[in-house]
Protein backbone atom coordinates (compact mmCIF):
# COMPACT_ATOMS: atom_id res chain seq x y z
CA UNK A 1 0.00 0.00 0.00
CA UNK A 2 3.08 2.23 0.80
CA UNK A 3 4.65 1.56 -2.66
CA UNK A 4 0.96 2.95 -4.09
CA UNK A 5 0.85 6.09 -1.66
CA UNK A 6 3.89 7.73 -2.86
CA UNK A 7 3.20 7.57 -6.76
CA UNK A 8 -0.40 8.56 -5.99
CA UNK A 9 1.18 11.83 -4.29
CA UNK A 10 3.79 12.30 -6.44
CA UNK A 11 1.30 12.33 -9.62
CA UNK A 12 -1.15 14.68 -7.37
CA UNK A 13 1.66 17.11 -6.60
CA UNK A 14 2.78 17.29 -10.57
CA UNK A 15 -1.04 17.82 -11.66
CA UNK A 16 -1.53 20.70 -9.58
CA UNK A 17 1.89 22.26 -10.65
CA UNK A 18 1.11 21.99 -13.81
CA UNK A 19 -2.55 23.44 -13.70
CA UNK A 20 -1.00 26.09 -11.70
CA UNK A 21 1.59 27.18 -14.80
CA UNK A 22 -0.86 26.76 -16.75
CA UNK A 23 -3.09 29.41 -15.06
CA UNK A 24 -0.28 31.24 -14.59
CA UNK A 25 0.28 31.15 -18.32
CA UNK A 26 -3.10 31.74 -19.83
CA UNK A 27 -3.65 34.83 -17.51
CA UNK A 28 -1.17 36.92 -16.71
CA UNK A 29 0.20 39.11 -19.65
CA UNK A 30 3.74 38.78 -18.81
CA UNK A 31 3.22 34.87 -19.13
CA UNK A 32 5.95 32.70 -20.10
CA UNK A 33 8.69 32.62 -23.08
CA UNK A 34 5.96 31.53 -25.47
CA UNK A 35 4.42 34.88 -24.35
CA UNK A 36 7.60 36.97 -25.69
CA UNK A 37 8.00 38.83 -28.53
CA UNK A 38 11.17 37.29 -29.34
CA UNK A 39 9.47 33.88 -30.24
CA UNK A 40 7.06 35.74 -32.21
CA UNK A 41 9.52 37.44 -34.66
CA UNK A 42 7.72 39.44 -37.68
CA UNK A 43 4.08 40.10 -36.30
CA UNK A 44 4.70 43.57 -37.02
CA UNK A 45 5.32 45.02 -39.81
CA UNK A 46 8.43 46.10 -40.62
CA UNK A 47 9.37 50.09 -40.20
CA UNK A 48 10.21 51.97 -43.38
CA UNK A 49 12.35 54.86 -43.26
CA UNK A 50 11.08 58.08 -44.40
CA UNK A 51 12.11 59.88 -47.86
CA UNK A 52 15.00 62.13 -47.41
CA UNK A 53 16.41 60.95 -43.99
CA UNK A 54 19.54 59.93 -45.01
CA UNK A 55 21.58 62.53 -46.75
CA UNK A 56 22.74 62.38 -50.10
CA UNK A 57 24.35 65.54 -50.73
CA UNK A 58 26.37 68.19 -48.65
CA UNK A 59 27.78 67.20 -44.90
CA UNK A 60 31.35 66.23 -43.95
CA UNK A 61 32.68 65.68 -47.46
CA UNK A 62 31.69 69.21 -48.68
CA UNK A 63 34.35 70.30 -46.42
CA UNK A 64 37.00 68.36 -46.60
CA UNK A 65 36.74 68.25 -50.74
CA UNK A 66 36.70 72.41 -50.89
CA UNK A 67 39.72 74.89 -50.93
CA UNK A 68 40.61 76.23 -47.34
CA UNK A 69 40.11 79.32 -48.72
CA UNK A 70 36.75 79.32 -49.93
CA UNK A 71 35.53 77.87 -46.97
CA UNK A 72 34.03 80.74 -44.66
CA UNK A 73 32.37 80.68 -41.50
CA UNK A 74 29.04 80.76 -40.88
CA UNK A 75 29.53 82.98 -37.57
CA UNK A 76 29.87 86.40 -36.94
CA UNK A 77 33.72 86.09 -35.55
CA UNK A 78 33.35 89.50 -33.80
CA UNK A 79 30.49 87.94 -31.25
CA UNK A 80 31.60 87.76 -28.25
CA UNK A 81 29.26 85.10 -27.47
CA UNK A 82 31.11 83.02 -30.38
CA UNK A 83 34.60 84.07 -28.74
CA UNK A 84 33.53 82.61 -25.91
CA UNK A 85 31.87 79.24 -26.89
CA UNK A 86 34.37 79.03 -28.50
CA UNK A 87 37.17 79.24 -25.47
CA UNK A 88 34.99 76.83 -23.69
CA UNK A 89 35.35 74.52 -26.29
CA UNK A 90 39.31 75.13 -27.07
CA UNK A 91 39.44 74.30 -22.71
CA UNK A 92 37.27 70.73 -23.55
CA UNK A 93 39.15 69.41 -27.05
CA UNK A 94 42.46 71.90 -27.19
CA UNK A 95 44.07 73.00 -23.71
CA UNK A 96 45.78 69.27 -23.34
CA UNK A 97 48.12 69.65 -26.54
CA UNK A 98 48.06 73.72 -26.91
CA UNK A 99 48.44 74.73 -23.37
CA UNK A 100 47.00 77.56 -20.94
CA UNK A 101 49.02 80.02 -22.51
CA UNK A 102 48.24 78.39 -26.01
CA UNK A 103 51.99 77.68 -26.82
CA UNK A 104 52.11 74.51 -27.09
CA UNK A 105 53.22 73.56 -23.92
CA UNK A 106 50.19 71.68 -22.76
CA UNK A 107 50.68 68.64 -20.45
CA UNK A 108 50.02 66.10 -23.26
CA UNK A 109 51.54 68.60 -25.79
CA UNK A 110 54.93 68.07 -23.86
CA UNK A 111 55.72 64.57 -24.92
CA UNK A 112 55.12 65.63 -28.97
CA UNK A 113 57.80 65.75 -31.18
CA UNK A 114 57.58 68.86 -32.56
CA UNK A 115 55.50 70.12 -30.04
CA UNK A 116 52.23 71.17 -30.94
CA UNK A 117 52.42 74.74 -32.68
CA UNK A 118 51.84 78.10 -31.19
CA UNK A 119 48.15 79.44 -31.60
CA UNK A 120 49.12 82.63 -31.33
CA UNK A 121 52.14 82.52 -33.79
CA UNK A 122 52.16 85.00 -36.86
CA UNK A 123 52.31 81.35 -39.22
CA UNK A 124 48.39 80.50 -37.27
CA UNK A 125 47.42 83.81 -36.93
CA UNK A 126 47.79 84.57 -40.84
CA UNK A 127 46.02 81.24 -41.91
CA UNK A 128 42.44 81.59 -42.93
CA UNK A 129 39.49 80.80 -41.35
CA UNK A 130 38.93 77.42 -44.12
CA UNK A 131 42.61 76.65 -43.15
CA UNK A 132 42.22 76.41 -38.90
CA UNK A 133 38.83 74.92 -39.99
CA UNK A 134 40.42 72.00 -41.86
CA UNK A 135 43.57 71.77 -39.55
CA UNK A 136 40.83 71.20 -36.96
CA UNK A 137 38.69 68.95 -38.70
CA UNK A 138 40.90 66.77 -40.80
CA UNK A 139 44.60 67.22 -38.99
CA UNK A 140 47.91 68.19 -40.56
CA UNK A 141 49.49 65.71 -42.46
CA UNK A 142 53.19 65.30 -42.84
CA UNK A 143 55.19 66.29 -39.60
CA UNK A 144 52.19 68.09 -37.87
CA UNK A 145 50.69 66.33 -34.61
CA UNK A 146 47.41 67.73 -34.85
CA UNK A 147 44.59 64.68 -35.09
CA UNK A 148 41.67 64.50 -36.67
CA UNK A 149 38.68 66.04 -34.94
CA UNK A 150 35.98 65.49 -37.30
CA UNK A 151 34.06 62.62 -35.58
CA UNK A 152 34.78 64.31 -32.47
CA UNK A 153 33.67 68.37 -32.39
CA UNK A 154 30.23 69.34 -34.50
CA UNK A 155 30.50 71.46 -37.02
CA UNK A 156 29.17 74.44 -35.51
CA UNK A 157 31.53 74.24 -32.22
CA UNK A 158 34.85 73.84 -34.57
CA UNK A 159 33.87 77.11 -36.80
CA UNK A 160 33.57 78.47 -32.96
CA UNK A 161 36.74 77.33 -32.12
CA UNK A 162 38.23 79.10 -34.96
CA UNK A 163 37.09 82.12 -33.55
CA UNK A 164 38.40 81.75 -30.49
CA UNK A 165 41.86 81.19 -31.86
CA UNK A 166 41.62 83.94 -34.43
CA UNK A 167 40.74 86.31 -31.57
CA UNK A 168 43.73 85.25 -29.66
CA UNK A 169 45.93 87.77 -32.18
CA UNK A 170 49.94 87.40 -32.44
CA UNK A 171 52.06 86.73 -29.52
CA UNK A 172 53.70 89.83 -28.46
CA UNK A 173 57.72 89.91 -29.01
CA UNK A 174 59.15 88.93 -25.68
Amino acid sequence: MKKLLIPAILLVVVTVVYHLLMTYDNNFPYGRMRETPAVRPYEKPILVMEAGLVPVGGGEALFRAASPDALKSPLDAGDPGVVEAGKKLYLTYCQQCHGKAYDGNGTVGQSFAPLPTDLMSPHVQSESEGQLFQHISYGIGGSGRQPALATTIQVMDRWRIVAFVRSLGVRPPS
